[in-house]
């Protein structure tokens, strides 16, 4: 099993802070799980953004703006044909 980026105490927090009474320790690690894959999905495009403008460093409004690209080609998913 690989290490992971975010602690496991942090899922729980944010699982009792979005309303749950109980947290499981299989929603806590799925929680992470995801999260970390959407975080690296979304740190890989913010590097392709800076990439592209001939910079090195990775700033705020590149991540930002990963994650406007990331959730505006979500949206358009929806008008693909299978």
């Amino acid at each position: 099993m690989k290490s992971s980026e975010f602690g496991l105490s942090a899922m729980y927090r944010i699982l009792k802070k979005s309303g749950a009474q109980r947290v499981s320790d299989e929603s806590a690690n799925e929680l992470r799980r995801i999260i970390e894959e959407i975080a690296e999905d979304i740190a890989i495009t913010a590097v392709d953004l800076v990439s592209q403008s001939k910079r090195k460093t990775v700033k705020g409004e590149d991540v930002r703006n990963a994650w406007i690209k990331k959730v505006k080609e979500s949206d358009m998913n929806r008008f693909k044909t299978i």
